[in-house]
């Protein structure tokens, strides 16, 4: 079973920087695409971005030019700048590979931005 383990959340305020991480217990680039989704209370699971296996990143229109995603050998990471209240809600690490149907969620990360 392959877990996911986000990290890096919390509370910070408007306009700051917050960078969050997601490791997985085999290696991350034995997944076709790996990425990044949030939910507010009271709406639906949303995309932030994805990175798949050959790097090529895509991310929602509410966070593209403030967030970017990157990766090393271990980890994929979240770079959030210029935060905002309406970014508040748990980030969720996704990872999938299409050959074996595999479709895996991190436990989630409450991201809080508040004065």
């Amino acid at each position: 079973q392959v877990q996911l383990v986000e990290s890096g959340g919390g509370l910070v305020q408007p306009g700051r920087s917050l960078r969050l991480s997601c490791a997985a217990s085999r290696s991350i680039f034995s997944f076709d695409v790996m990425g990044w989704y949030r939910q507010a209370p009271g709406k639906e699971r949303e995309l932030v971005g994805v990175i798949t296996k050959a790097g090529t990143i895509n991310y929602s229109n509410s966070v593209k030019g403030r967030f970017s995603i990157s990766r090393d050998n271990a980890k994929i990471y979240l770079q959030m700048n210029r935060l905002k209240p309406e970014d508040t809600a748990v980030y969720y690490c996704n990872a999938a590979s299409f050959g074996v149907g595999g479709d895996y969620w991190g436990q989630g990360t409450q991201v809080t931005v508040s004065s």
